[in-house]
């Protein structure tokens, strides 16, 4: 039986990332991945095609210059499936190349087949080819993501009624689509195959979604929505979903009201990838939604020499943080000081519109009693912003009245996910108002949107505190 220093469950952002870190320091470190090809829900199914599917349908629709242009303007005129797939698999093909080059050069060994713990340290792994293996770890850290939750009340055929995972393996271009859920993935896909010009609605049980993300954002995201023609159903439950005669899937509302559409995508949350693992052989448990619980500065689990890390712990489940809590854990797990974790990281939101946030939105200000003051920047205020074409997009950003610092940065619009980072630096550096009213930012960009929003604030602000 091999025995290594390290098994990984999973080669996504944070099985990757600690596989990796691990083998730095001179272990020995077995990835075991459940596909045929390394790379997790992240390179398969999830980040990175869902952003390839959105780069796609930008491009070929042309949606980014049709501020100029009109909205009848197209590159392709006709967008199929086919089109969607090609990009897809050489992005994908990539991907995966370097992260199995990565593994080589730091001898990471990675098998494809299904783990499953025996006991504490020892896993079983169902190669491929159907044979077994048993291999043992002196330290195990459980990455296997998750999978999209799927109802018995919902009929999946793959085809016209169907979960995110099975979008991507089939991509095509429906004539219509209903999106139910209205989290980051529903959100996300029901945007791109609008800027196809898709008829969509989008269906949430609650009266309200995105709760993370600041509401004066949301309200210009609906906004956004509503104008280029979605319909959002907020607070209207599904009562029942079935195919209709022809195949297309009727929903109905709590309301009584039907929804046809040729595509229905069901977003409404995933569950940890743990039902096979045998967690009950290594004395684990998870909650209703098969998540593990651990300590959130180590991410160690009630078992002290087996870590859970990624999205198969829950919230927040991005990429970027996964990656970070791999390489905690594998720190951690050999003895490395590990510092404190920033006290805010970016959120982001691939969307059409981007939606971007670190640091606190305006409720959370209210709620601590920080006295503030807001400022506003929009996107066609910029020179950068009329030279794209944008009509819409805009940057809020809070300050605290009392000490000037920058308590969060909101974005909405084109490029929301790369401009966040200048406010995540100077939100973790404790910066002030000051930084951006006192430096110079190039122009033309859309970056301007800092000192413009700060400017705002400032002209709001009492002169005796700022």
């Amino acid at each position: 039986m091999d025995s290594y220093d390290l098994i990984v469950i999973g080669s996504g952002p944070a099985g990757r990332r600690a596989a990796v870190q691990a083998a730095k320091l001179g272990n020995s470190v077995l990835v075991v991945e459940g596909r045929k090809r390394v790379g997790g829900v992240s390179v398969h199914t999830g980040t990175i095609p869902s952003k390839t599917l959105r780069e796609t349908a930008l491009n070929l629709s042309g949606w980014r210059e049709r501020g100029f242009y009109g909205h009848s303007y197209r590159v392709k005129k006709e967008i199929g499936g086919t089109d969607l797939g090609i990009r897809l698999t050489k992005t994908l093909e990539h991907e995966v190349d370097v992260l199995e080059h990565q593994f080589q050069r730091n001898n990471v060994r990675t098998i494809a087949g299904m783990a499953r713990f025996v006991d504490a340290h020892r896993v079983n792994i169902r190669c491929v080819d159907d044979s077994d293996l048993v291999v043992s770890g002196e330290r195990i850290l459980i990455a296997c993501g998750t999978v999209p939750f799927r109802p018995d009340t919902i009929p999946f055929d793959d085809v016209h009624i169907l979960d995110s995972d099975a979008l991507i393996d089939a991509p095509r271009v429906p004539r219509s689509l209903t999106v139910i859920g209205a989290g980051v993935i529903g959100v996300e896909y029901a945007t791109i195959f609008s800027a196809l010009d898709v008829p969509v609605t989008l269906i949430e049980p609650r009266d309200s979604f995105l709760d993370f993300v600041d509401r004066e954002i949301i309200q210009e995201f609906i906004h956004i929505l509503r104008d280029r023609g979605t319909v959002i159903r907020l607070g209207c439950s599904v009562a029942k979903v079935e195919a209709g005669a022809d195949g297309w899937p009727v929903t109905t509302l709590s309301d009584g009201r039907q929804i046809r559409s040729d595509m229905l995508l069901y977003a409404a949350g995933r569950t940890g990838a743990t039902a096979a693992l045998g967690l009950e052989n290594c004395g684990l448990s998870v909650d209703g939604r098969g998540r593990i619980a651990v300590d959130p500065k180590t991410f160690q689990t009630e078992v002290p020499h087996i870590y859970a890390a990624g999205d198969v712990i829950g919230f927040p489940s991005l990429a970027s943080t996964s990656m970070e809590q791999g390489r905690i854990a594998a720190c951690h797990a050999f003895g490395l000081p590990v510092p404190p974790a920033p006290q805010y990281f970016p959120y982001g939101i691939y969307a059409v519109p981007e939606i971007s946030t670190v640091g606190m939105n305006e409720e959370e200000v209210r709620k601590r009693g920080i006295p503030y003051e807001c400022g506003i920047a929009r996107f066609r205020e910029t020179s950068r912003g009329h030279i794209m074409g944008l009509n819409s997009g805009m940057m809020k950003m809070l300050f605290s009245l009392k000490t000037r610092r920058l308590l969060g940065v909101h974005i909405i619009g084109e490029g929301a996910t790369e401009l966040i980072h200048i406010g995540q630096a100077v939100l973790n550096l404790k910066g002030t108002l000051d930084y951006f009213i006192e430096n110079t930012f190039r122009y033309p960009t859309l970056a301007e949107a800092y000192k413009i929003a700060a400017l705002d604030a400032w002209n709001r602000m009492p002169r005796g505190q700022g």
